[in-house]
């Protein structure tokens, strides 16, 4: 039977021995990082440097993550003993976030030369009888990280020792062939997913880029960048002119739910980081509310389309996010904690305030209204100082909504196939080993 004869679900064509059961140092050497005299302290750590000083945060299981490094001169490294990077060592997390697992291979010292690991993390040294891909991906495995979870302790900071790490038990194929394939299929696998992610980055960057040059900056009367053929100068009128309030509620998240109710609300956490510029009321998951006192009381508030709810409080400059409604149908929805719910008194093309009141042209006229420290906010009062700018052309304000709106259609696409991807890779994980 697969497993008990030490042999994975799937499997290459042409290997039939079965794999090895031993300890991880008889595949590998463990050692840790230098933890006397010269560990560096806060004041040694720096934005650029000679080596690269690793954090948790450049410690994923997705890899090793370069953001926030921070980095000690080359004498500092030169004083410390234990913990120096080589090509193909795999850096393991033993506190903290701890079973995160990266490999240096050759491509990532191409990119950061000198590296040493902090006194959190551990070096695995892959030997002759093993292939460091194998060992890392075995280890990122389901498999591989439930083990790294049962010999952890403590509540509080889970750790992994250097003793245990060394005699946890592993199943690799004794032919070094069968490691190179599964861990060539993995690394193609990841450069795939990586391919992607770029893709994906580089489409939310472009829009966020357009968003800035599509509509006009600081006193213009014009965007930068604009569709052939519109010429005239767009209008600029004081908020109060172009909206009137619709009241919302104060209900908390836990007085929804999403199985059934009476009306749907939005609330304030889902306009911050669930919900677009433009919320389509047919596709996208609201909560439901279930008292009928409630609904009833606020029956004169139902929302139409083109209404813009409005986040007015966010841990960080987020405030003022907003997203306009879509599709509502015959839904009954209405704005909910946190919000500030506005309907135009004139007529605009569908998706246009959705993007142009999340657009920096339009938030960056919030900043100075903010108020508070630890949380921030804006009051209805405080919105009205605002302007809000359009083209007079209705066909120039759908150009512009359908423009974004099919941006949106192509970030969706590639964050679909990217989870596709890794959703692939986690089924093999969890299939190629034993």
């Amino acid at each position: 039977m697969t497993g008990k004869n030490n042999v994975p679900q799937i499997r290459f064509k042409g290997f039939n021995n079965k794999w090895n059961e031993k300890p991880l140092e008889h595949f590998a050497d463990v050692l840790d990082g230098d933890r006397g005299f010269n560990y560096p302290k806060q004041e040694d750590l720096q934005v650029n440097g000679h080596t690269l000083f690793l954090s948790a945060a450049n410690v994923t299981l997705d890899g090793f993550k370069f953001t926030n490094n921070q980095y000690i001169t080359e004498e500092k490294s030169s004083l410390m003993g234990n913990g120096k990077l080589i090509v193909n060592d795999i850096v393991l997390t033993s506190r903290g976030s701890l079973g995160n697992i990266a490999w240096y291979n050759e491509n990532i010292q191409k990119r950061i030369l000198f590296a040493r690991i902090n006194s959190g993390m551990l070096i695995l040294r892959a030997k002759n009888c093993a292939l460091p891909c194998a060992i890392t991906h075995l280890l990122k495995s389901p498999l591989g990280q439930k083990k790294i979870n049962l010999i952890s302790f403590g509540s509080a900071q889970p750790q992994l020792t250097k003793g245990g790490v060394s005699s946890l038990s592993l199943i690799l194929p004794q032919n070094k062939l069968e490691q190179a394939k599964i861990g060539g299929y993995f690394q193609s696998l990841d450069r795939l997913i990586e391919q992607k992610e770029k893709k994906y980055q580089k489409l939310q960057q472009f829009k966020k880029a357009m968003l800035g040059k599509m509509f006009p900056a600081n006193d213009a009367n014009a965007p930068s960048i604009r569709f052939n053929d519109f010429t005239e100068n767009w209008h600029c009128l004081e908020f109060s002119k172009v909206f009137e309030n619709i009241s919302n509620n104060n209900l908390s998240r836990a007085m929804l739910n999403y199985d059934h109710g009476l009306a749907k609300n939005i609330h304030y956490g889902d306009v911050l980081i669930k919900f677009r510029e433009v919320l389509n009321v047919e596709k996208e998951e609201i909560p439901f509310i279930t008292n009928e006192n409630i609904v009833s009381k606020f029956k004169s508030s139902k929302l139409l389309d083109g209404d813009v709810i409005i986040s007015d409080a966010a841990e960080d400059s987020t405030v003022g996010k907003c997203t306009e409604i879509m599709n509502i149908g015959n839904e009954v929805v209405f704005s909910g904690l946190h919000t500030i719910a506005v309907r135009p008194v004139q007529y605009f093309a569908s998706k246009y305030l959705g993007y142009y009141m999340n657009s920096s042209s339009y938030h960056n006229q919030l900043l100075p209204l903010l108020q508070g420290t630890k949380v921030l906010s804006i009051s209805k009062s405080a919105i009205k100082n605002t302007r809000i700018n359009y083209p007079e052309s209705f066909l120039e304000q759908t150009k512009i909504g359908n423009y974004f709106q099919k941006l949106d259609q192509l970030i969706d696409l590639q964050q679909q196939e990217l989870q596709k991807l890794k959703n692939l890779k986690k089924a093999f994980l969890a299939k190629m080993f034993v």
